[in-house]
């Protein structure tokens, strides 16, 4: 892994993305953020579908907000959620010093009333061309996905990120505390469904604590 960032990830860094890695290394929560092999991959997917339109569920820092902002067009629009300002706050010196802060509509919020919302105007219906979610309300992902699944055109792509949870998800639960097997389970019932689902392709990627991509075929 660390052969990979140094050699392929980190060479290829923007230096606000880069920035903004090391500014967030020292928050009690950093394992929050997006990987920035996660990054790299979801940077190449944004172009894949020429990206204009976009959703972010749980923003955190916004390392991975940054750089859907840098990858979509002058034009572009990341509408971001998340349940506060704080961490964002720490992030957006950068974000605004990166001259992309035009292109985020962020609303603080739960998630799901915001989707609601998008979903009340029927323009919005498959009207976005790509999503990441990385919520810490891992329970409602469905939930999130049901939604995204209306909004996210087809051929457009949702991804998720820490569906492997650590990869605690391939082990016993008598190997982790028992406080610790609820997001373990959770996260396992979700790649289930989201095996099931014919509406859309998946990969699931052992990149951070793992993704799981999702392209809607109809």
């Amino acid at each position: 892994m660390q052969y990979i960032l140094e050699t392929s990830v980190y060479p290829r860094e923007q230096e606000a993305l880069k920035e903004l890695r090391i500014l967030t290394h020292n928050h009690a929560l950093a394992i929050m953020a997006a990987a920035p092999d996660a990054g790299q991959l979801m940077e190449m997917l944004l172009n894949l579908v020429n990206a204009r339109k976009t959703i972010e569920v749980g923003v955190f820092t916004g390392y991975s907000l940054l750089l859907t902002a840098l990858t979509l067009p002058e034009d572009g629009k990341v509408i971001a959620i998340n349940v506060n300002r704080s961490s964002y706050e720490l992030g957006l010196p950068v974000i605004k010093k990166a001259g992309v802060v035009h292109k985020i509509d962020f609303r603080k919020s739960e998630p799901l009333p915001v989707l609601d919302e998008l979903l009340n105007h029927k323009e919005n219906e498959g009207g976005f061309d790509f999503a990441f979610v990385d919520d810490a309300d891992k329970g409602s992902y469905w939930n999130y996905h049901e939604r995204l699944m209306r909004l996210i055109k087809v051929g457009g792509i949702i991804v998720y990120d820490k569906t492997l949870w650590g990869g605690s998800v391939a082990e016993p639960d008598s190997s982790k505390p028992e406080g610790k097997r609820e997001g373990k389970q959770t996260a396992h019932e979700l790649n289930k469904k989201l095996s099931a689902d014919k509406r859309v392709q998946i990969s699931q990627i052992a990149l951070g604590h793992g993704i799981t991509i999702c392209r809607r075929l109809y």
